[in-house]
């Protein structure tokens, strides 16, 4: 039995990508919670494993030497797990190179994009009281959510997932698509539709999502403790 990897994880879409991978490899983990709306990810004991200041990263103490190795960047943990173990990457590089474009796709595209979504729809209604400050923000990233919903739509006319067989591509976006957070409906994309109900009917989905699921808060509703959150997650800037 290998030794557990350690986790530091907060129940949002980033954090479930690495739950889900962990649960569906068969990897034994713990989880060390770090609350981000407390501002937890800037103490120096976790900015030495991501100086970037974002969860979630992952301490592996049988690294490929037999040393520990500490990773950050969801896509990057993803990688290395299945790596690690040989599993959801392909068995060649033409079928991992595959992968790879739609990993890096979440990555860049749909996991940012959807971000601002909620950020502009859910967040920002609380934090600025003229709301037709907001409108544009709205649309935009609203739209651009719907577009890059129907480049997954039409991926997944002739096939059942994204890189051909299941894989961490699918760990990836699968967190990200939340119509009703994200203004969108699965009524304009039944293959998208079917795609995520073939992945969340997964034991090891259903037990990664579920996660923290006890220590999800509302960031756009009011009260002081939510306010406090907001600023700590939206007011960042240059240390």
């Amino acid at each position: 039995m290998s030794a557990p990897i350690e986790l530091w994880f907060w129940p949002t879409p980033n954090g479930h990508k690495i739950t889900i991978a962990l649960e569906e490899m068969g990897l034994p983990y713990t989880v060390q919670y770090l609350n981000i709306g407390g501002g937890e990810q800037f103490t120096p004991e976790f900015q030495r494993l991501n100086p970037n200041g974002r969860m979630p990263a992952i301490v592996d103490p049988q690294g490929p030497d037999g040393q520990p190795i500490s990773i950050f960047e969801s896509g990057a943990i993803l990688q290395y797990l299945a790596r690690k173990t040989g599993q959801f990457y392909g068995s060649d590089e033409r079928s991992r190179t595959e992968v790879d474009q739609w990993l890096f796709w979440q990555m860049a595209g749909l996991g940012p994009m959807a971000g601002q979504t909620h950020h502009f729809r859910q967040y920002a209604p609380a934090m600025i009281q003229d709301q037709r400050q907001l409108a544009y923000g709205v649309n935009r990233y609203t739209n651009e959510t719907h577009r890059l919903y129907g480049v997954m739509e039409r991926r997944l006319q002739d096939r059942e997932y994204l890189a051909g067989d299941y894989s961490i591509a699918d760990m990836a976006c699968w967190p990200w698509i939340l119509p009703r957070h994200q203004g969108q409906t699965f009524d304009d994309f039944p293959n998208l539709e079917a795609w995520h109900a073939r992945i969340a009917a997964r034991p090891a989905v259903q037990k990664g999502k579920a996660i923290g699921a006890d220590l999800r808060r509302d960031l756009g509703s009011g009260g002081k403790d939510a306010e406090a959150a907001r600023s700590i997650l939206f007011g960042q800037r240059g240390r």
